[in-house]
């Protein structure tokens, strides 16, 4: 935020919270320093930033009487929220405090003005180089589902002027300017400090939701405009296969496992299975066939999940063949041993407890790193707050989720059994393997997928809550095997050491536990959390808490009425997506931020037959550097040329050559550490400039 603000022009910030007694600051102002450098003079009002109607010239007289020492000040007022309007009973009083004081001079003025002469009066300043976060922990985590569809609407945005600026770069469709910025502006709208921090009132939800759902419809009809113009059908496509196109909208290429589905040319009416296999450029790529969405009791559609490197910024296409026919659908064929289910794969090695439901172990190259029971659900005691603006922390543990009994599976999973174990095997192959834990607490289920891949470390963990407690946080616990262990976390344009022993913390796309006497981390990748803490070697997400709706304390009345049913929040079914990865803390660090955003900004997929054929078209951006993020690539607003915007995420100097294949562009460039860099290319001249932040 510092780098953001010095590089915009802005010299000063003003600001309220935290407040004094939560986290004490210098009280004259201080030298505000960002992870790059960059400075800011800041400066913390004293007292809150109105005052009751015709209250103002008290405030005044209060602040003037507790604070003799001080040679400059400055006084918020206002009646009302949002930062106050005048009244002219408050004009007309201070009007009479200024004219019959005369020992100190006190009159209307500006924040600049006030800065100026702070500065001049005070020539240095003490230097805070940290966050400013703690007040509100509740915030990070109330209406999830506000945070998730902002998060995605986010990152679909970025995608789609991504799509469009190589599609328009390409000369294959005008880039849709008017259509972006009105899904920004839905963007912008859900950013209110009472909807996107989940403070506000049931209806506010609902026209926040369908706010956020308006901008997800129109991007994504320009990302399908993009994908369809992108596509060519290759000449040499074999007969007998079906075509599946994927684009990557990333510079740099991304490795993951990815799931996709499509039809088989006809309905398979007979008892066999068929088993379809995936080739990029005539070679085979492990994959593997797991339950599609729908429920369609005969052989036609297939849900493909197959481990691949997609090229950058451009469409790739992948052969599916269909020729291979089963007696029968596969089943899982991984036995249970000492009550533990052991995947065992390429550098892997992990194991589901059955007595539990929980991870016991994640071990890459012999490195374990996960205590036992990991993934554990726990609930917090929490109130009807939905800001927690009287807390710091959530600690207190009201209890844990158990395993359901068996007899009580059928009824969650909605199967024709009398019983069924609740830790099972419900897919294998050779591409991963995925167990389900059912979970109860009172009358809460939780459904816990572990994705455990064969051939690559990273695990994915999808949790499925359905959820009905009152006045109760939900996390999700990650014990660490160090001793020694850091909680680092990614923030707004940087990293940083997450105090979680001490306060609820907010972070972005990732969170890791790091140790340095081990050089090791495991990092934590999320689609849309905010909140969390570390206790006791642990990471704990915050999934969701149910207070009530805009309930705020004040002079110890009850938060709610007690005649009457309350609503609370996140009453129902909510899902999560993680993606743990250990390796050595370097190398964690170097690739985390790029991992992230691919998972985010996650490529796409479709079968289908284009039109267009021919060899592909060229990318429309890549990056050289797997460590420096492309943050933005749109076109300008005012000139006929494009933005892009590079961050380097890792605190070190890195260099990296940029090229951009249609316009014949190429070119290196240097970042300093948690640098922001923005470039202009002028398409006229089809070279690239250097612009501000």
């Amino acid at each position: 935020m510092v780098q953001i603000l010095a590089k915009s022009g802005y010299k000063y910030y003003l600001f309220g919270r935290p407040h004094p007694e939560i986290f004490p600051l210098p009280e004259k102002g201080f030298l505000w320093k960002g992870y790059d450098g960059s400075e800011v003079i800041a400066y913390r009002f004293i007292g809150w930033y109105n005052a009751p109607l015709g209250k103002a010239r008290e405030k005044i007289e209060q602040w003037i009487t507790e604070h003799p020492d001080h040679s400059i000040g400055l006084v918020l007022w206002g009646v009302g929220n949002h930062g106050g309007g005048p009244s002219f009973k408050d004009c007309n009083n201070i009007r009479d405090l200024i004219q019959s004081t005369n020992e100190i001079d006190i009159f209307h003025s500006t924040t600049d003005s006030f800065f100026i002469d702070l500065q001049e009066n005070q020539k240095t300043f003490p230097k805070i180089e940290r966050d400013l976060n703690p007040w509100a922990p509740g915030c990070y985590t109330s209406q999830i589902r506000i945070k998730q569809k902002h998060r995605k609407l986010e990152n679909d945005l970025y995608m789609a002027e991504k799509m469009a600026s190589t599609c328009t770069i390409l000369k294959l469709l005008d880039y849709p300017f008017d259509k972006l910025h009105e899904t920004l502006e839905n963007l912008l709208f859900s950013q209110f400090h009472d909807i996107l921090p989940g403070s506000s009132i049931p209806p506010v939800e609902d026209t926040a939701l369908q706010i956020l759902d308006h901008g997800l419809n129109i991007v994504s009809r320009i990302k399908a405009h993009c994908f369809f113009s992108l596509c060519k059908l290759s000449e040499d496509t074999p007969e007998g296969t079906v075509p599946l196109f994927a684009y990557n909208p990333h510079p740099f290429p991304v490795t993951h496992i990815f799931e996709t589905e499509f039809c088989l040319p006809d309905f398979n009416f007979d008892d066999s299975f068929v088993y379809p296999k995936m080739y990029i450029d005539k070679n085979p790529i492990p994959s593997q066939v797991e339950k599609e969405h729908g429920n369609v009791a005969v052989d036609w559609r297939k849900r493909m999940i197959f481990l691949a490197t997609l090229p950058p910024s451009q469409i790739k296409q992948i052969n599916i063949k269909t020729d291979t026919i089963l007696p029968q659908r596969p089943q899982p064929d991984i036995k249970t041993k000492n009550n533990l289910i052991e995947v065992c794969g390429k550098n892997i090695h992990v194991g589901i407890n059955t007595l539990t439901g929980l991870m016991d172990f994640y071990r890459i190259d012999d490195n374990n790193f996960i205590q036992s029971s990991a993934f554990l659900p726990i609930v917090i005691k929490d109130n009807e707050d939905p800001w927690g603006s009287e807390t710091l922390n959530y600690k207190e543990i009201d209890g844990f989720f158990s395993l359901l009994d068996q007899k009580e599976v059928p009824k969650i999973c909605g199967i024709k059994k009398e019983e069924y174990p609740p830790v099972h095997i419900i897919e294998d192959g050779e591409v991963r393997t995925v167990i389900e834990s059912i979970f109860h607490y009172n009358s809460s289920y939780i459904i816990i997928h572990y994705k455990i891949p064969k051939l690559f470390p990273e695990i994915e963990i999808c949790v499925r809550v359905f959820w009905f407690e009152k006045n109760r946080m939900l996390k999700l616990c990650i014990p660490l095997p160090w001793n020694d262990s850091e909680y680092i976390g990614q923030v707004v344009y940087g990293k940083d050491k997450l105090p979680g022993e001490q306060y609820e913390v907010v972070s972005q796309k990732w969170v890791a536990g790091y140790s340095p006497t081990k050089n090791l981390a495991l990092t934590v990748i999320n689609d849309g959390l905010y909140g969390s803490d570390f206790e006791n070697n642990t990471v704990r997400l915050t999934l969701l808490h149910s207070p009530a709706y805009s309930a705020l304390p004040f002079k110890n009345r009850p938060l709610v009425l007690q005649d009457r049913f309350t609503p609370r929040m996140e009453q129902g079914e909510r899902i999560f997506h993680f993606w743990i990865r250990g390796g050595h803390a370097e190398e964690r660090f170097q690739t985390i931020d790029n991992e992230a955003l691919a998972h985010n900004e996650k490529p796409m997929f479709l079968s289908f037959t284009p039109t267009q054929k021919g060899t592909p078209y060229p990318p429309g951006i890549q990056i050289e550097n797997p460590s420096i993020v492309l943050s933005t690539f749109k076109k300008a607003e005012n000139r006929d040329g494009f933005i892009f915007r590079l961050f380097e995420p890792t605190g070190n100097t890195q260099q990296t050559n940029i090229s951009i294949p249609p316009l014949n562009i190429s070119f290196s460039t240097s970042l300093n550490g948690f640098e922001i860099k923005t470039f202009y290319i002028d398409i006229s001249q089809k070279k690239c400039l250097n612009a501000t932040c």
